[in-house]
């Protein structure tokens, strides 16, 4: 199997950002992880990379570390979404107005994105159950950095114990947890996640433990709820795809997880684009 025998490739987590702001988005961030970023950061540097690694459609994901970013940082998604790139909008806990900013989500965007390290709130805190109970009953798709931080330096606020809880909570949740459920918690991943009703992406996850232990984790969990996912500029696409082709597992899973299962997810119509 290689990339061109998949209908389509989709990468569920990427970020890219406002030309005013990449110098000090860039600087800081790779500061922060202690990695460079794959190009400068930019959308069309993004489309550049997508073309290389033969993918089709890469959903851009933003974060709001302060209530009032919203609204500005969501106008400038609406404005880049397309055929190739959808949306997975900021939305913060401390927004008074996030009731409203939702409905404007379910009919310009793609999902919701929360960083629960970057936006001081834990997963599981009852303050926050209002916002997940109107993103379940809108069936708007949330995903949520998982486990540890690349940097090593903030608190764990989203581990598999406190997603397991809010799952519980709010079972129809269309609830996305990055880095297969907890980038380096896999083990409790493992007791607390796997072969539940949530979807996991792979990034920060592909390459980062040795394949059969990928490959037992993939195969445990349900199929249809693994999303293809890279943190792009923080990894390159072709390096995850290459990683994922090569691993042993059935060629039927490997195309339900490059790009039938976001197809399904986002309500993408048609095969190519």
């Amino acid at each position: 199997m290689t990339c061109m025998d998949c209908n389509l490739i989709i990468d569920i987590h990427t970020h890219a950002y406002p030309e005013k702001l990449l110098p000090k988005v860039r600087e800081n961030l790779e500061n922060l992880f202690k990695v460079k970023f794959y190009g400068d950061g930019s959308l069309n540097s993004l489309l550049e990379y997508m073309d290389r690694a033969g993918v089709n459609i890469s959903v851009v994901c933003s974060v709001a570390t302060r209530p009032e970013q919203v609204p500005s940082i969501n106008d400038w998604l609406f404005s880049i979404r397309g055929e190739r790139i959808r949306v997975f909008c900021a939305l913060h806990p401390q927004y008074a107005d996030w009731r409203k900013e939702l409905v404007r989500i379910k009919e310009k965007g793609d999902g919701v994105k929360l960083q629960p390290e970057f936006q001081d709130f834990y997963v599981d805190d009852d303050k926050v159950f209002p916002i997940y109970e109107e993103l379940q009953k809108m069936e708007i798709p949330v995903l949520f950095h998982c486990g540890e931080e690349l940097s090593g330096t903030q608190l764990v606020r989203s581990s598999p114990h406190r997603i397991a809880r809010v799952l519980k909570e709010f079972p129809k949740l269309k609830l996305i947890a990055a880095h297969f459920g907890g980038f380096r918690l896999w083990d409790e991943v493992e007791k607390y996640l796997l072969g539940k009703d949530v979807y996991f992406d792979t990034a920060f996850f592909l390459g980062h433990l040795p394949p059969e232990r990928i490959k037992y984790l993939i195969l445990k969990h349900p199929s249809d709820r693994i999303l293809f996912g890279t943190d792009f500029p923080l990894q390159d696409q072709r390096n995850d795809i290459k990683f994922l082709m090569q691993l042993d597992i059935p060629d039927k899973i490997k195309a339900k997880i490059l790009g039938e299962n976001a197809k399904k997810l986002l309500k993408i119509k048609g095969g190519k684009v």
